[in-house]
């Protein structure tokens, strides 16, 4: 059976479970369904493709049966922006290798960050490496680099990330400090142009020559695409361009080499469930919106697909339609860019439910009017069809 297969096969199975989730709980509040067997095969596929070592961007989404499941099937370094992202990985593994590559600090969290244990920084400027202040010798600093390219949905290099020459100053300092020099850059999320990485890649190495110093570790960042049936293709060719790349500009002696997957690793690891609390004309008043775990819709649409289903689990009926989605906050604001194609005969009680919703939903829920919940139903197995309820964690 081919990875698509398995992966409609999951997916069928799935949706089946999330039926079972309708008619058992009738949830009138968002609900994640979270999906541990496409976490694991996911984390599998970037384990055994990625030329190199794989961490977790933290940020994506921290909730606990992520990070404890990532690191059940090995991965257990992640890329933390926080405090409170270091002592969440700490939770789901007491030995995690931390990476704090959010290069803009408060001297309070350099030092809270300290005591918890930081196996690499990254730093984008002269003075947040001097912030860091007295670091043991060896410690390794990765200095972000920005090339001010596209590539990406969005550009991560307007707000972090040194130029060129900034980055060999930086670099060359870091070895004269004795620290253990290392780079780190980010394409781009939903990035789906392997020559962003392979220029990267080159960059870096240039400027190593440059500085005169040996790069330990080279950090490609995250930014791999996490939607649309192309994705598993699409990562395979983005590795193997990442290999050519580093064999290519660092033909002896390469360094280690890093990703830090957000979005890619657990984007189809969850699915939500809304319910909609009204019709009115072709508009829907849905259980979340904007400043729930839709948030991220401002910038660009994320789930892949949209599935109406009854009070009872069963599609709805009817040929699909434009709606225009609401939130159920009292802001105007609270609108989903767009409309969505469903059913027409959807109505007051349905529920939709959002494929690929595991990335930047619960995470960026603000609680605004007293909406949101991160509340998670962990989906039976496809492992195991003994028939466990499907509600936990």
């Amino acid at each position: 059976m081919s990875a698509g297969e398995d992966d409609i096969k999951h997916a069928r199975f799935d949706q089946a479970r999330a039926a079972d989730v309708i008619r058992n709980i009738r949830p009138d509040d968002p609900l994640a369904l979270f999906r541990p067997d496409t976490l694991a095969r996911t984390a599998q596929t970037f384990r055994r493709g990625f030329p190199g070592h794989v961490s977790y961007a933290v940020k994506a989404n921290p909730a606990p049966e992520i990070l404890k499941e990532l690191a059940s099937v090995g991965v257990t370094t992640f890329d933390v922006a926080s405090v409170a992202e270091m002592r969440a990985a700490r939770l789901a593994d007491p030995a995690a290798r931390l990476h704090y590559h959010n290069p803009i600090r408060s001297l309070s969290e350099i030092a809270e960050a300290k005591s918890l244990g930081i196996a690499s920084w990254s730093v984008d400027r002269l003075s947040e490496l001097n912030k860091l202040g007295p670091v043991p010798a060896g410690t390794e600093i990765a200095v972000r680099l920005s090339l001010k390219r596209g590539g990406g949905a969005y550009d991560f290099g307007s707000k972090f990330g040194a130029s060129p020459n900034e980055a060999t100053e930086l670099l060359r300092t870091v070895a004269k400090r004795g620290l253990t020099p290392a780079m780190t850059f980010h394409p781009g999320t939903q990035c789906t142009d392997p020559s962003s990485w392979a220029d990267y890649i080159a960059a870096c190495a240039g400027i190593a020559q440059a500085a005169g110093v040996r790069l330990a570790s080279l950090n490609v960042g995250g930014g791999f695409p996490a939607s649309g049936d192309l994705v598993p293709s699409q990562l395979h060719v983005i590795f193997a361009a990442i290999e050519r790349a580093v064999a290519t500009h660092f033909p002896a002696d390469p360094p280690h080499i890093w990703c830090e997957p957000g979005r890619a690793m657990v984007a189809d690891s969850v699915w939500l469930l809304l319910r909609v609390k009204a019709r009115s004309g072709q508009t829907l008043y849905l259980n979340d919106g904007l400043y729930g775990a839709l948030g991220e819709w401002r910038d660009m649409p994320v789930p892949e697909r949209q599935v109406a289903l009854t009070p009872t689990g069963q599609p709805v009926t009817g040929s699909d339609v434009a709606f225009t989605i609401f939130g159920p906050t009292c802001d105007s604001l609270d609108r989903v860019p767009g409309v969505w194609d469903l059913p027409e005969d959807t109505n007051e009680g349905d529920y939709i439910l959002l494929t690929g919703a595991g990335a930047y939903s619960l995470a960026l829920v603000t609680g605004f009017n007293g909406y949101g919940t991160r509340d998670f139903a962990t989906l039976q197995s496809f492992r195991d069809r003994a028939g466990q309820h499907p509600h936990g964690g």
